[in-house]
């Protein structure tokens, strides 16, 4: 029996409602934790094509558990599918889940015959939050043998490097004055924000190729001639392991401090979401994704091939580091257009998104495919 046509053609069955699905999200965006209609969607398109369905699932108000086969590895297969506040699917996330979908459809009759189990993983708030961690903490990932999703790019990359992060608030408080007639009983939060950025700004000079740090305002303060008592800020902070970013962040945090102590200000940072991981490339998954995806054309680049930090974050970092994964990206020839740009998003309802969804559909079923097939399952650790 040929498992890979057979896979190949039970996608295609499904492809044309896949791309529907695909365009739905784009056209109806949902942000993290907040992806009610769309979760609901994926979740019912499963339910329909043999899976067992539990949703919600872990806790998780938005987030499921599509399950078929009956004994052995357990493979989970993850959908990311919240957009960004402002720019929509500008990452993509509908490539990602329609993905997902398809590759566990295309897996779904052969997986007592392979002996496996396979899991769609239905993963909220990728953006910011880290609905992932959230789901480990749960057991979503307990005894699974591996875990593998794919991403859309500008570039074809087989093992992307993926930077750790933590994302904080940091708010400062001074003290209101009328800013012309009596500023000098005033404390400005506001100068304090401005003198933590040039500290930031100052201690680049220091960072390593991987380390980024960025931010926005999102309070400056009420009116011009007020001097501003409260001032918040929303700040990335990102390195190349996790060590790195321990010892970087501390070095941002001094910053906030000395800002405080030079303005007379107070000042406090909330923790968002959780800590992403840096991402751990599984070798044997890897190899077999690749001769996969070069079977359908696409000839992947490596890490190596790109300047060091060139690099964003996922929560499947925190993933790759309990459970043998992989994260390959898929380019989507999107004209020089790069994630987070509103023609990024675009491009992903194209014939060149829908490409995407095949290609990583089938790469990663075929993938599940050698692994039991060739019983690779021991070389995974």
């Amino acid at each position: 029996m040929d498992r890979k046509a057979a896979a190949r053609e039970t996608f295609a069955s499904v492809e044309g409602e896949l791309q529907l699905i695909s365009r739905w999200m784009y056209d109806n965006p949902e942000i993290a934790f907040e992806e009610f209609e769309t979760s609901a969607r994926l979740a019912e398109f499963l339910g329909q094509h043999g899976f067992e369905v539990e949703y919600p699932a872990y806790g998780l108000d938005t987030a499921f558990a599509a399950r078929v086969g009956n004994s052995g590895p357990e493979v989970v297969i993850c959908a990311e599918y919240d957009a960004l506040p402002g720019v929509g699917h500008a990452c993509g996330h509908n490539i990602i889940a329609t993905s997902a979908l398809g590759a566990g459809v295309a897996l779904a009759d052969l997986a007592d015959d392979l002996g496996i189990r396979v899991t769609v993983l239905g993963t909220p708030a990728e953006e910011m939050k880290g609905g992932k961690v959230d789901l480990i903490e749960a057991g979503a990932f307990e005894g699974a043998a591996a875990s593998m999703m794919i991403h859309p790019s500008p570039d074809d990359v087989l093992d992307p490097d993926v930077l750790a992060v933590r994302h904080i608030d940091v708010t400062f408080h001074g003290r209101d004055s009328h800013a012309a007639f009596a500023p000098q009983l005033g404390i400005n939060a506001l100068d304090a924000f401005v003198q933590a950025y040039v500290n930031v700004s100052t201690l680049r000079q220091a960072f390593y190729p991987t380390d980024k740090v960025h931010c926005i305002v999102t309070h400056g303060g009420d009116a011009p001639n007020i001097i501003p008592s409260m001032t918040k800020s929303s700040w990335y902070v990102r390195a190349g392991s996790r060590d790195r970013l321990g010892a970087l962040y501390d070095r941002v945090i001094a910053c906030f401090d000395g800002a405080a102590t030079a303005t007379g200000c107070t000042y406090e940072i909330e923790e968002i979401g959780h800590p992403y991981e840096d991402l751990v490339n599984n070798p044997v998954l890897v190899d077999r994704f690749n001769s996969n995806i070069s079977a359908l054309g696409r000839t992947m680049l490596r890490a190596s091939d790109f300047d060091p930090g060139a690099a964003g974050s996922t929560d499947m970092g925190n993933v790759s580091h309990v459970v043998p994964s992989i994260h390959p990206f898929l380019g989507i020839n999107a004209g020089g257009h790069v994630n987070h740009q509103p023609e990024f998003a675009a491009h992903t309802v194209t014939t060149d998104g829908h490409k995407a969804i095949r290609d990583g559909a089938l790469a990663m079923a075929w993938t599940v495919i050698d692994l039991a097939e060739r019983d690779l399952w021991g070389q995974l650790q």
